[in-house]
């Protein structure tokens, strides 16, 4: 499989497959996943990175548990939308992730995601231990829900 638009996805996928949502860190992966109408997403864990063949056994899991029919990756783009170092690990493990797990990947601006997830965590007067624990999940649902609302429907 290769990389392509988010707008290409649907066309990608098996009818009635789900789009896994990640937001890859250095540290940890929150993922979120799309239901089978590609109109919500929704949180569901956060995977501590570990090496990269343990976090894609994991993610493997989590495709053949949820019926995923393709990837949608945040890219943290640099404030003026230029390509640091951040993008291209997250290329990196893209096309690492692609060489076992046959499934189409897209990648989407993920600027600002982490901000607004945890201004909305303060807001809901989460406690700084719930947030911790969630922003990372919360994050990629956040990325995924902008990718769900930008495809042609």
């Amino acid at each position: 499989m290769t990389f392509c638009n988010p707008a290409d996805l649907p066309g990608l996928m098996r009818q009635f497959t789900c789009i896994l949502g990640l937001d890859v860190g250095s540290k940890t992966i929150g993922i979120a996943i799309s239901d089978p109408f590609l109109s919500v997403a929704s949180p569901i864990t956060t995977i501590q990175r570990r090496k990269f063949t343990k976090d894609a056994e994991e993610l493997a899991r989590i495709v053949a548990k949820r019926n995923v029919g393709a990837f949608l990756i945040g890219l943290p783009l640099n404030m003026d939308g230029t390509e640091g170092p951040r993008c291209q690990s997250t290329r990196d493990f893209a096309r690492e992730l692609i060489l076992r797990i046959d499934l189409p990947v897209a990648f989407f601006d993920e600027r600002m995601s982490t901000m607004a997830v945890e201004r909305a965590m303060i807001e809901a007067d989460m406690t700084r231990k719930k947030r911790a624990e969630r922003v990372d999940q919360l994050a990629a649902a956040y990325i995924l829900q902008g990718a769900l609302d930008s495809m042609p429907k």
